[in-house]
């Protein structure tokens, strides 16, 4: 990696084996995109690239009379001079007016990379990235605005930031400040995006981009189950295995925008950022306001590639403290099992079966605290309930760890029931507007986390639960979105701001339990999938990737989530039949096939299935035991699509390409069809491997197939609804 300037020029080289991202001075003194893309040689001058010379009825700037931003790349837009594409940022200055030039001042080149006050971002030691940060100052707003750029030695992709601050005596209103802008030369690209809802995450949607522009957006104050914060774009002819992809990732678990606009002259613009509506930061002198990070990945050899990026950049630069690159613990959940009807009793009565199948940790869910018997009350607070826990969590906490089993709970504590004593003593605490009514979801209310005293007491709380229990393990959920978003304890100028305070509360409170309780396992949760996203997993290394744990609709909000986010992330486990969410009743086998690549456990009682389901449980947890590190870990393929296919594949593959696990699911059942083969990937071509007591050279499974009736047998059917297998590949 390296990151070279040369002066004459002004210009900004980027690279490393992968990728390379060049940056120049333009002419207007702005800071203009040369090239990204697949790494090219370096030179000392690029500005060929540049187009000079004006078109019709297009502005160019004053002093050159021959630089038009309209038709160059730019780095970071604003909008009111020569570029009328959607802009980067918009900064409202005292005497009203909006436009700005920020202009080249100086810049810094260092090795690794800084952290971002009060926000999740990656991070890199020395050896491992090499920052740059160019400064440019608008000497009419009396401001300077830090573009930084970290690329990464060992991954073809680029974290980006600003950073904006006030050097005058007038307060100033940023009523727009996106994290990155990357304009492309030609418009020939597909976007992708992951949409749904809740139940129906992050579902691959893809459409071809033109003229115009295309955006995904969340302004429910969370990242939202109905658009990700994370986008690709690729070529038409881009598959799996090959072509040319650029991912965009956004390290925020708040309101988003994301974006593509095609301008009239071919140029393809992408923005990610905080969405501007409802946005405003003032700053008075002084005072900055640092934007979220951006991940801008890249692939030449198709999406698996992009993907791998991703899941090995966020396990290893993202993920922090005792569960980095650390398999996870096989537990057991009694939500499904007993909703908030328990006693301490009947949960130990789970706890029992649980240990006796070889499980490792017991999660309590919702419905331990407060008078919480159901979802209309209750919640806020965060004292244990004697009815239901004579000895509280600490004395169910010593119990299951008795048995042999790690224990967990479940909190929310961004909420409150209206029900509660936390909401009669403090009615104030909530996200409320004077004077209107305030809309509920799910029987409760949203708590004010951009005032510092809400988080506060909301940690004491539970500091107090946490404290003397032997806790491994955290389920952290948020069951609404955001309404009537407006802080009672912020005067007029800084309702803007609440949406962002909002959420850096958030962060905040994983901060402060991370740092009184460094060995607890988090788990986000937001009904399921809700906020899915990068900066969750800075503070929780996994999340609950949906609330419906049907295995078959999990292959396809599982295979959609893979594209961005890795494996070990991906919260997945094995729930009763007929399934709650769709009524559909699935083999405990296949429903062990499908949870398996995830971080893996069950979502029911033990004691409730028959003596042979029960035996099959016992050999999923040894089965998951034996090879979990290389499943949650291993390199991963996407083979076959759900959304293309009533058939669905993919695999992991070791390192050193010497043990492989591939898993293979039959949506809906094929009439007289021959069962076919599955081309595997990511195996040595050279090497012999054993599948199913076979003998298979590498090239022969990736490139003629494993024939599919290989796996044909009682338990399994190619042309049979519902049908899975799940087989390790071993080299010889």
């Amino acid at each position: 990696m390296n990151i070279i300037f040369h002066k004459e020029s002004k210009q900004f080289h980027l690279s490393n084996d992968k990728i390379s991202y060049i940056l120049a001075v333009t002419p207007s003194g702005e800071l203009g995109n040369m090239y990204f893309g697949k790494k090219i040689h370096d030179r000392n001058d690029m500005s060929y690239m540049l187009v000079r010379g004006g078109m019709p009825v297009v502005a160019v700037d004053a002093d050159t009379e021959s630089y038009a931003m309209e038709l160059n790349r730019q780095e970071y837009p604003s909008f009111g001079t020569t570029d009328f594409g959607t802009q980067a940022f918009e900064v409202e200055q005292a005497n009203g007016s909006r436009v700005t030039s920020f202009v080249y001042k100086s810049h810094a080149i260092f090795n690794g990379k800084k952290g971002l006050a009060g926000l999740p971002a990656t991070y890199a030691a020395e050896d491992e990235a090499m920052t740059l940060e160019v400064e440019l100052e608008d000497a009419v707003a009396e401001m300077t605005l830090v573009l930084s750029y970290t690329i990464f030695k060992d991954y073809a992709a680029v974290a980006r930031h600003a950073t904006f601050k006030n050097k005058g005596d007038s307060r100033v209103n940023l009523t727009r400040a996106l994290s990155c802008c990357l304009d492309l030369p030609d418009q020939n690209y597909e976007w992708m995006q992951f949409s749904g809802g809740w139940a129906r995450e992050r579902i691959p949607d893809v459409k071809k981009l033109s003229t115009g522009t295309v955006a995904i957006e969340s302004r429910r104050g969370a990242s939202s189950a109905n658009q990700n914060p994370f986008i690709i774009i690729k070529r038409p002819n881009t598959d799996e295995f090959s072509g040319e992809a650029i991912g965009l990732s956004f390290v925020y678990s708040g309101n988003f925008i994301a974006l593509a606009e095609g301008n009239n002259y071919d140029r393809l613009r992408l923005l990610m950022g905080i969405h501007p509506d409802r946005f405003e930061w003032p700053l008075d002198r002084g005072q900055t306001f640092e934007t979220p990070e951006v991940v801008i990945a890249m692939s030449s050899s198709g999406l698996n590639s992009l993907s791998q990026t991703y899941h090995k950049l966020y396990n290893n630069n993202l993920v922090r403290g005792k569960w980095k690159n650390r398999p996870r613990p096989i537990l057991n959940n009694n939500w499904e099992a007993t909703f908030m009807d328990f006693t301490e009793e009947s949960i130990l009565k789970i706890a029992r079966k649980a240990k006796e199948a070889g499980v490792e940790l017991f999660v309590l869910d919702d419905g331990w605290f407060g008078e919480r018997n159901d979802d209309t009350a209750g919640l806020g607070d965060w004292v244990e309930n004697p009815a239901k826990l004579p000895e509280g969590i600490a004395g169910l906490a010593r119990k299951i760890k008795a048995l042999g089993l790690d224990f967990g709970f479940w909190i929310e504590p961004e909420m409150v029931n209206p029900n509660s004593n936390l909401y009669r003593r403090h009615p104030d605490w909530v996200l409320a507007v004077p004077g209107r009514k305030s809309s509920l979801g799910r029987h409760q209310l949203v708590l004010d986390f951009s005032r510092q005293e809400v988080v506060d007491a909301i940690f004491d709380m539970l500091y107090k639960v946490i404290k003397d229990a032997p806790v491994s393990y955290i389920k952290w959920d948020m069951n609404r979105v955001l309404t009537e978003v407006y802080s009672l304890g912020s005067s007029a100028d800084y309702q803007g701001t609440v949406y962002h305070r909002h959420i850096m509360g958030v962060y905040s409170l994983y901060e402060k339990l991370i740092k009184a309780f460094p060995d607890i396992l988090f788990e986000s949760c937001s009904s399921g999938g809700n906020r899915f996203d990068a900066g969750m997993l800075y503070y929780a290394p996994q999340a609950w990737c949906s609330d419906n744990t049907d295995a078959i609709d999990r292959v396809r909000i599982q295979y959609g989530s893979s594209y961005g986010y890795p494996i070990v992330s991906i919260g997945s486990h094995v729930s009763a039949v007929p399934n709650q969410q769709t009524g559909r009743s699935v083999s405990i086998r296949t429903r062990g096939n499908v949870a398996y690549f995830g971080t893996f456990g069950y979502e029911l009682d033990l004691n409730e299935i028959s003596d042979a389901e029960f035996e099959t449980v016992k050999k999923q947890v040894e089965f998951m035991k034996a090879n979990r590190e290389l499943i949650q870990f291993g390199t991963f393929y996407r083979l076959r699509s759900p959304f293309e296919s009533d058939q669905s594949a993919w695999m992991v593959v070791s390192e050193d390409r010497k043990k492989a696990i591939a898993g293979f699911y039959c949506m809906r059942s094929r009439v007289n069809t021959l069962p076919g083969f599955l081309k595997l990937a990511g195996l040595n071509a050279d090497l012999v491997y054993t599948m199913e007591g076979r003998e298979f050279y590498g090239d022969e499974l990736m490139n003629s197939g494993c024939p599919l009736a290989l796996f044909s047998g009682p338990e399994f059917s190619v042309s049979e609804d519902f049908a899975s297998f799940v087989t390790v590949i071993e080299a010889k």
